[in-house]
């Protein structure tokens, strides 16, 4: 059937239908955000970029995919609040590489910022994307500015010569640029951080294998982005290979989250495969609320943007473990997501889409990098139960060893 032949009111609906969708001919109304994931080479990192399809949620590598990551073995990477940026991190060079999103997705590689310490593991940006948090597994001997900035570093602590880690704190520009970096001593073997709740606290989980009071809670000066330890975390200020003590944490935390109102957090731990809860009081100050069983070795996690759905990825499952809420904010583990096989070792997870921002419920997605199938999978996340189910050409490739990932939404009219 020709238009000729087609009826006014049929063309009528068509085109209807289509605005409704918002299938325009001239926009980018076809990608409803992006999806970044950092590989890890042996001598220079990458960046794989996709374009998620608004309709099906299958990714789409952007014509410059992958780009160079600046640096080697990039750990993780994270998006400012205003989707403006990223931030990818590495851990052999101990420093960040800063990257502007352009409006068709593409990455453009700004600065190269040092770390005030070595081997990089984590970065979190606060509520307000003032400041830029990443993790370091040894500190280095440093001499300050009078403003607390780090004016000169020297290394400290090396896997010959262990030591404790830390924090470095960046202040985050109008433009995404980083200003001087601050420190923040920490303990032994600082691996995942949190710095977005809305009421200005830090949360840490180290590794230290001496003790299972691995979570660290900090209160976050507003102006400057340090850090103070809350009630009943002790920061031990002894030069040396000294550990600190913060709240209880499992035996090996691997992932750390806290919702969007700051009122809980989550940890997962490797050694007894679970999600523990907690809830926030006033002061900052964790407690324990209730645990679930994940899969094996439980990794990165993410809350979905409705706030009514947890899922961990389980490295050594290939899985991806859903949970919904009790009445305390307890992990439930769920009835229709309770584990959804994705790739080989799955590290990380992240969700796109938000039905109250007027994405249609449909186009909800939930992607997980997978490090050892060396590619990214693809689930649509339904909003009335959270449920998962694999979508269209799921996995999509990757380049080797995909260590974390991040989504970005499209701005609208920009």
């Amino acid at each position: 059937m020709t238009l000729k032949t087609m009826g006014r009111g049929a063309i009528a609906s068509i085109v209807s239908v289509t605005m409704g969708l918002g299938l325009t001919a001239c926009g980018r109304d076809y990608t409803v955000g992006y999806v970044y994931a950092t590989t890890a080479q042996a001598t220079a990192g990458l960046v794989n970029g996709y374009k998620v399809d608004y309709q099906l949620g299958y990714l789409v590598q952007l014509a410059n995919s992958p780009i160079a990551s600046g640096g080697k073995n990039p750990v993780t990477l994270v998006a400012s609040p205003d989707h403006l940026s990223i931030y990818v991190v590495h851990r052999d060079d101990s420093n960040v590489v800063h990257f502007l999103i352009g409006t068709d997705g593409k990455l453009y590689p700004q600065k190269t910022y040092n770390i005030a310490g070595s081997f990089a593991t984590d970065a979190s940006i606060d509520a307000s994307g003032k400041f830029l948090y990443v993790t370091y597994t040894y500190q280095n001997a440093l001499t300050f500015n009078a403003d607390g900035t780090v004016a000169s570093q020297s290394q400290l602590y090396t896997p010959a010569n262990p030591g404790p880690g830390g924090v470095t704190i960046f202040p985050i520009n109008s433009d995404g640029s980083l200003g001087a970096p601050r420190n923040f001593n920490l303990g032994r073997a600082p691996v995942k951080i949190s710095a977005a709740s809305p009421n200005h606290f830090v949360y840490v989980v180290n590794q230290d294998s001496a003790t299972t009071a691995n979570l660290f809670g900090f209160s976050q000066n507003t102006s400057t982005g340090m850090l103070t330890p809350l009630p009943g975390v002790t920061i031990n200020p002894t030069s040396g290979n000294v550990g600190s003590t913060g709240y209880p944490s499992g035996i090996k935390p691997a992932g750390i989250t806290v919702d969007a109102a700051g009122s809980h957090l989550y940890v997962t731990d490797q050694v007894s495969n679970q999600v523990i809860g907690y809830s926030i009081a006033t002061n900052g100050v964790p407690s324990q609320v209730g645990t679930a069983q994940t899969g094996g070795s439980p990794a990165g996690m993410t809350i979905d943007s409705s706030g009514k759905y947890l899922y961990v990825a389980s490295y050594t499952d290939g899985a991806v473990n859903g949970f919904t809420f009790g009445a305390n904010g307890q992990p439930v583990t769920s009835t229709v997501a309770t584990s959804v096989q994705v790739g080989t070792g799955p590290t990380c997870v992240t969700t796109i889409g938000a039905p109250s921002t007027g994405t249609p419920s449909h186009a909800v997605y939930l992607y997980a990098s997978n490090q050892l199938s060396n590619n990214v999978s693809g689930t649509q996340m339904s909003t009335s139960d959270g449920s998962l189910r694999q979508i269209q050409n799921t996995p999509f490739g990757a380049n080797t060893l995909p260590t974390c990932l991040v989504a970005v939404p499209v701005i609208p009219g920009r």
